[in-house]
């Protein structure tokens, strides 16, 4: 079996969840979803809705995804997610999450 680790695709989504937790940009709901989210995600991280690849917007390529999954989260927020891995470990990595207003916008809906 191979380790899972869960990390944020840069420093700014980090501090972005982190400011979720308090402050001006709070929203303890969607912080405890997402926490919820990492955790789930250790334990399996293919447990989002797989988003097929033909619909992967071209933004994410600057990240180098070929592949890419979301997480329904409380109030309709969306977590997105791709997944590297090796023989000896998977990362899940935080890219970022959304109302489903901006969600539908990204992705085309």
């Amino acid at each position: 079996m191979r380790d899972v680790h869960v990390g944020f695709n840069d420093l700014k989504v980090k501090e972005a969840f982190e400011a979720l937790k308090s402050g001006k940009s709070a929203d303890p709901e969607i912080y405890k979803a997402i926490n919820h989210a990492i955790d789930t995600l250790k334990a399996d991280p293919e447990c989002g809705i797989k988003i097929p690849r033909n619909l992967i917007p071209e933004r994410y390529e600057k990240y180098d995804v070929d592949n890419l999954w979301k997480i329904d989260l409380p109030r309709a927020w969306r977590l997105i997610y791709t997944l590297k891995g090796d023989e000896i470990a998977i990362l899940a990595i935080i890219l970022e999450w959304m109302d489903h207003k901006n969600y539908e916008r990204r992705f085309g809906y």
